[in-house]
């Protein structure tokens, strides 16, 4: 056993600090990213804000929504291979659309079916693990790699740079950063397992640019300007859950709360009600890693994705980057104690 001294951080022990700007308007920012990708080599162009694969945000109906926007989705694994067939050819070679696996040979059979059919529709692919430091984890992002040399992958969770970097050495194009940071996971409290996710962003990112690689920071931003802090730190990506969660195109049940409220069921990937829903319980072996929220029913996501474009477009302007690929290199973190005023409660 040892311990680590340094002090690792999260969104809200830090603020931005502001420097001088030559832009006189939000509009002059650029929050487009332009990628090659290391081992696919393929480009990507887009505002690289991806919903997060869980079955209330990896929609259809949440995919085109976001890419009018120029936003990208990983779909949920649950999908039917039809289903999935009739997307993907909607959308077509340059859609920004990530499939999702797991790594059992039932995910590998169907991914291969799937892409047997639906040839460069299918380009980007999101291998989502909970724990991504296992060595069957690596071997079949191995496996995958020498099958697909042109498949653009996704793959985690790791928190830390050691990680980072055997992964984009085994074929990752894009390492996912974070264990425990999400709102409906409960991995740190039932595991004690986690990584404060800014300083976790911070080192992986330092790895992966080391190598040509990229990341993506999955989890724990609650407001645009947490997103805008992901990417100061580094982060090249930025997954979200909770923040899309709630709307039209999460395609939930809405329930009345009486009031005149109105809410929707949101719930982990790894909680009670999804391994009921699509494995028939919890198996004995393992506990709950995840658990289920009412929120309040947001409508349609467009308001909330002007939200989300203004406030990182904003944060680029109080910091003079005239591109979001300068956010990070013009990011300066301060620590504080406290963030908001919130004498009338949060905003």
């Amino acid at each position: 056993m040892r311990i680590e001294q340094d002090i690792k951080l999260d969104f809200k022990d830090v603020l931005i600090r502001p420097k001088r700007s030559t832009l006189t308007s939000r509009s002059e920012v650029d929050i487009s990213r332009d990628y090659t990708f290391l081992h696919s080599q393929r480009a990507y162009q887009g505002i690289p804000i991806i919903a997060a694969n869980m079955d209330m945000t990896g929609t259809f109906e949440m995919a085109r929504a976001l890419a009018r926007q120029g936003l990208a989705t990983a779909l949920h694994k649950h999908y039917g291979d039809e289903e999935l067939l009739s997307f993907l050819a909607e959308t077509g070679e340059e859609s920004t659309i990530f499939y999702s696996m797991g790594i059992t040979a039932e995910d590998y059979a169907k991914f291969r079916r799937i892409k047997a059919e639906a040839g460069e529709a299918l380009n980007l692919v999101c291998v989502d693990v909970a724990n991504g430091y296992t060595k069957s984890f690596v071997s079949f992002l191995g496996k995958l790699r020498d099958a697909y040399p042109g498949l653009t992958i996704m793959a985690g969770n790791v928190v830390t740079g050691e990680m980072t970097e055997e992964l984009i050495l085994d074929g990752v194009d894009i390492v996912k950063v974070g264990i425990g940071p999400g709102s409906v996971c409960t991995t740190r409290s039932m595991t004690g397992v986690g990584y404060p996710q800014l300083s976790a962003i911070i080192e992986c990112a330092d790895a992966a640019h080391g190598l040509g690689g990229l990341i993506c920071a999955d989890g724990g931003c609650t407001s645009p300007g947490d997103i805008a802090k992901a990417f100061g730190g580094g982060a090249d990506f930025v997954m979200l859950g909770g923040m899309l969660a709630g709307h039209d195109e999460c395609m939930g049940e809405i329930i009345d709360a009486g009031n005149g409220s109105r809410k929707m069921r949101f719930y982990g990937m790894s909680s009670r009600t999804a391994m009921e829903k699509y494995a028939g319980g919890v198996a004995e072996y393992r506990a709950s890693e995840g658990k289920e929220v009412l929120i309040d029913y947001r409508g349609a996501v467009d308001h909330t994705l002007q939200n989300i474009l203004g406030g990182v477009r904003s944060a680029c302007t109080y910091v003079g980057a005239r591109k979001l690929k300068e956010l990070s290199k013009r990011t300066t973190f301060i620590r504080v104690t406290q963030q908001l005023n919130e004498v009338f409660g949060k905003a």
